[in-house]
């Protein structure tokens, strides 16, 4: 008698399993690069995305924040706030909406935001080495595609 609780014959067989291992052991990557400057994970995130956005000359706010990171609601404010306290960002009521917050980096956080970019890309860079190019672009197109199909 077979046991049907689980709809794979080996956890290496589950797309969600594999993810998990992956997610887990990229993240470990990044968290290691991260912790000598006491920013978490979120927090890098939070500054890449308000760097990039400034560089396209769109100015910031926690709403795009949230929308692009994926990030929810809560983590975007308390990340916001302690990067505020570190003096890498400032907050403000947005000019047009005053419900929405403008997130503007500071030069220290624009400074550290460009200097820890690289080191992140650098990781990705080895991490998914492993795989060819264009089997990096399909691998990007598939991510895309679940993301985009479960906002």
């Amino acid at each position: 008698m077979s046991d049907k609780t689980f709809g794979f014959d080996q956890p290496e067989d589950s797309p969600g399993f594999l993810l998990w291992q992956t997610t887990i052991t990229w993240q470990r990557l990044i968290k290691k690069a991260l912790d000598p400057y006491q920013i978490s994970h979120a927090q890098f995130v939070i500054l890449a995305i308000a760097l990039w956005l400034e560089g396209i000359k769109i100015e910031p706010t926690q709403v795009l924040i949230v929308r692009q990171s994926k990030l929810d609601k809560m983590t975007v404010s308390k990340s916001l706030k302690k990067l505020a306290s570190l003096g890498l960002i400032k907050r403000a009521e947005h000019e047009k909406d005053t419900r929405a917050k403008s997130v503007h980096l500071t030069i220290k956080g624009r400074a550290l935001a460009s200097k820890l970019v690289p080191i992140v890309e650098k990781i990705d860079e080895n991490f998914f080495g492993v795989i060819d190019i264009k089997n990096q672009k399909h691998l990007i197109t598939l991510l895309n595609n679940i993301t985009s199909k479960n906002e």
